[in-house]
């Protein structure tokens, strides 16, 4: 298989070690790993597909998207734990939250940051899974560098680029981070892709990851500007972010109608799932959306092991024909998807099938 698309790609996503997640308390082996991406960059350069090394860009392209707050404390996160002594006593080797400003605590009354390091993790971070360590300012700064160097190759008359970003972004909302995410790489492409001086439609962001994009429909859920579909395993049947990700879920005030969720049962496969990337599509087309950023996660697929849904790879190879077919200037983000054994093709497969789906037209 030649794939004739081109990908970005930096070398400090490396840099980003979880070592670990925190989940119900336990300190278990962390499930997004450097392998993920050196898998997937294997499988693309198998498939022939030409490498772009990532750019550096502006800060004000984060904060188009991000609260100037969040960076500044991701990108000051580890060197504040260290300074602190928490390395050595009680001798915790990653940044980990234990105190949230939970509004049960704190009530209507206005929350400052805390000046503990210990306490200043839980006032930017939502969950105990999403750890920072040494590196992990440098690799999510890169990742979406990786994002915004295939949004510019987009705007620069390529058909569709995809974006090898790790760490993933699609939890990440305007001011918090979590779920694995810290930087929201999709939004960041979204927010390059439009031109709010142009008489062109909204850009869209379709989440096929199997985790609700929750970070997405945030940030955007007022803008009609920006349209966010996923589809995912039901928040409702007790999976990740169990308290978003529900059809009810339509975007508000300007945004009202511009987001759209469609929750699937645990143990879903092809059929179920492929219907609801058709509708999305079909919405999008409908809308008339003036360009595609994707968020591909490969973790509906079949034996992954952070996920209830069961599509093949032939189903990833129709979903992307669907999204091809859209005919729209494309950006492929990648989220989530962990099984190494399996991950390199999963993606490699969906972009033969965008990449088909755009020569049908």
């Amino acid at each position: 298989m030649q794939l004739a698309l081109p990908y970005v790609w930096s070398d400090s996503h490396s840099d980003h070690q979880p070592q670990a997640e925190i989940w119900v308390g336990i300190r278990a082996a962390a499930a997004e790993v450097p392998q993920r991406a050196e898998a997937i960059r294997a499988a693309l350069q198998k498939a022939g597909a030409r490498e772009v090394p990532a750019e550096r860009h502006p800060d004000e392209c984060l904060l188009a998207v991000h609260d100037g707050a969040l960076l500044d404390y991701l990108s000051s996160a580890w060197r504040g734990w260290r300074a602190s002594g928490l390395t050595e006593d009680p001798g915790q080797d990653r940044v980990v939250p234990y105190l949230f400003p939970h509004p049960g605590l704190v009530g209507g009354l206005g929350v400052k940051p805390p000046t503990a390091a210990s306490a200043l993790a839980g006032h930017y971070a939502y969950d105990t899974m999403t750890l920072i360590g040494p590196g992990t300012w440098e690799a999510a700064r890169a990742a979406a560098d990786v994002a915004l160097t295939a949004a510019d190759l987009v705007s620069g008359g390529e058909p569709a680029a995809y974006a090898c970003c790790r760490p993933p972004g699609h939890h990440a909302t305007r001011s918090a981070f979590g779920g694995s995410c810290y930087l929201n790489n999709a939004a960041i492409a979204a927010a390059r892709l439009r031109d709010p001086g142009a008489a062109g439609g909204p850009v869209a962001i379709l989440d096929i990851d199997a985790h609700h994009g929750n970070g997405a429909q945030s940030i955007f859920y007022t803008d009609p500007g920006v349209l966010t579909g996923s589809v995912h395993a039901d928040p409702g049947a007790g999976w990740f972010p169990h308290y978003l990700g529900f059809a009810a879920e339509t975007g508000s005030d300007p945004g009202e109608g511009a987001n759209r969720n469609l929750p699937l049962d645990p143990g879903s496969g092809d059929d179920p799932w492929l219907r609801a990337v058709e509708s999305l599509c079909g919405w999008v087309g409908d809308e008339g959306a003036s360009a595609l950023v994707v968020a591909l996660g490969v973790d509906a697929a079949a034996g992954d092991p952070e996920s209830p849904l069961r599509v093949s790879s032939e189903g990833y190879h129709r979903a992307g024909r669907l999204l091809g077919e859209l005919g729209l200037p494309t950006v492929v983000v990648q989220e989530g998807g962990y099984d190494l054994e399996r991950i390199g093709a999963l993606v490699t497969t969906t972009l033969a099938g965008l990449v088909t789906g755009g020569k049908a037209r």
